[in-house]
């Protein structure tokens, strides 16, 4: 028998493998569907249905919902195609490696037990959707490796695009694990020189930043609210920044707004501010009504001020609301998990769905409240798992090994970019990072030896 033909236990053990994933796919759409849509979803899937812009999210999240919605009303059909992309996906892990081991089935039985794949994938949340991308992206890359050598390379190579070109579309700082992957592709094709490396890796990078410009131009829809005023996104994070960093530091001058402006910021800022969200900012209607009467570049200016001038109190506050969306100390305020459908009334009864939650609902709530206490449920545990593993995967550099390892890279780096962006601690904004750690986790678990064959 050739020494690269799998063994009859490494053929049965892939089958078990297989076939504990598919069960948990079935799992996941039998307990989820239609979906679960929490306020900001219902307004994503109204936008996507009447290609009006209503808010300051993605458009090209609206898109894809939109044109699914268009092909059987309502989520149904998107939440299985997302949930089908990734466990596809983790189902191809073991054509990555030589064999496979008995211990990938428990440990993947265990993996779709979890809150994670059991029942966000069913969570209509685009920070599920680009975690799904993001991970299917790497695996096609690591397919891509495998098969470096010849033509067959290319399909896999083109799927690894087009998957990080609509992560970076779906989330903003996605354009994160683009690098990651970039740098990944650079190292596939090592093999012939620096100059190909280098070239491989940029061009790479351009072909997605391409892509993902062209999709995005072709899907944004030309009307809006004309209440939806432009740069908002902006201007909301130099808000919060702004009385953030005012409040750890009372001494500070904001002197690019009106002295009564900042006189409001010094009183209400302390009373209001928390570094859990920014919606406890809305507490003081007159707080916010200075911020947002300051003139777009005053505000500009007075945000880089603080940032320039005052790094001290800008990081003290960047950093407790880092602090809230990693660690999540107060889990229960953080929005864990969502079931159910809650939105805009108006919004629903046009979409023709039912705001409820159901029993079925209430069930997979209290599952995943039996996690809340444990280290399966933080973040935390997540990041230590990713670099462990991705330590480990740089040390052997098996085939396939390497891109594995961009996929934790740019996780944690997606996870680094929320410390100038984040404006909550909601659990879903790092849920990549839960993702990826996972994957890592099976692929060694399919072959853990230390071999790089």
């Amino acid at each position: 028998m050739d020494a690269r033909t799998p063994r009859p236990a490494g053929v049965a053990a892939a089958l078990a493998y297989r076939v504990t994933v598919g069960a948990g796919l079935a799992a996941t759409l039998a307990a989820n569907l239609p979906g679960h849509l929490s306020y900001d979803s219902v307004i994503a899937l109204y936008e996507g249905r009447t290609a009006i812009r209503q808010s300051w999210a993605p458009a090209a999240y609206s898109w894809i919902l939109g044109r699914f919605d268009a092909l059987h009303a309502g989520t149904s059909l998107y939440v299985t195609a997302s949930a089908l992309l990734l466990y596809l996906g983790l189902m191809t892990l073991p054509a990555l490696r030589p064999r496979t081991s008995w211990l990938a089935a428990p440990v993947a039985l265990a993996a779709v037990l979890t809150p994670q794949l059991l029942i966000y994938q069913g969570i209509v949340w685009k920070d599920v959707l680009f975690a799904n991308l993001a991970v299917v992206g790497f695996i096609a890359l690591a397919h891509a490796e495998r098969r470096w050598a010849g033509r067959s390379r290319f399909a896999p190579l083109a799927g690894a695009l087009v998957c990080f070109a609509l992560a970076g579309l779906v989330r903003q700082n996605g354009l994160v694990v683009v690098a990651a992957a970039a740098v990944a592709l650079a190292w596939i094709a090592r093999g012939r020189g620096w100059r190909a490396s280098l070239a491989w890796g940029l061009g790479g990078f351009v072909a997605v930043c391409v892509l993902a410009v062209a999709f995005d131009a072709a899907v944004k829809p030309v009307k809006h609210v004309p209440k939806l005023r432009p740069q908002a996104a902006a201007r909301i994070l130099q808000h919060y920044d702004v009385v953030g960093a005012a409040v750890h530091d009372p001494r500070l001058a904001l002197t690019d707004m009106t002295p009564a402006a900042a006189a409001i910021v010094a009183a209400d800022a302390r009373s209001v501010y928390s570094a859990e969200r920014i919606d406890t900012l809305g507490q003081s209607p007159r707080l916010g009504r200075a911020l947002w009467r300051t003139p777009d570049a005053a505000m500009s200016r007075q945000w880089r001020d603080v940032v320039l001038q005052s790094p001290r109190a800008y990081l003290a506050h960047r950093w407790a609301v880092f602090d809230q969306v990693l660690e999540t100390p107060a889990l229960d305020r953080c929005l864990p998990v969502h079931v159910g459908v809650v939105g805009p009334p108006p919004m629903i009864a046009d979409l023709g769905l039912v705001p409820q939650i159901d029993a079925r609902d209430q069930a997979l709530a209290a599952y995943a409240a039996r996690f809340f206490k444990t280290p399966l449920y933080s973040h935390l545990t997540w990041l230590l798992v990713a670099v462990a593993a991705g330590i480990v995967l740089l040390l052997r550099r098996a085939p396939g090994d390497v891109p594995m390892a961009a996929m934790l890279v740019g996780a944690v780096g997606f996870t680094a970019s929320f410390f100038v962006l984040s404006v909550a601690c909601d659990y879903r904004y790092l849920y990549a990072l839960d993702l990826s750690a996972i994957t890592a986790l099976i692929y060694l678990a399919l072959d853990p030896r230390p071999s790089r064959r």
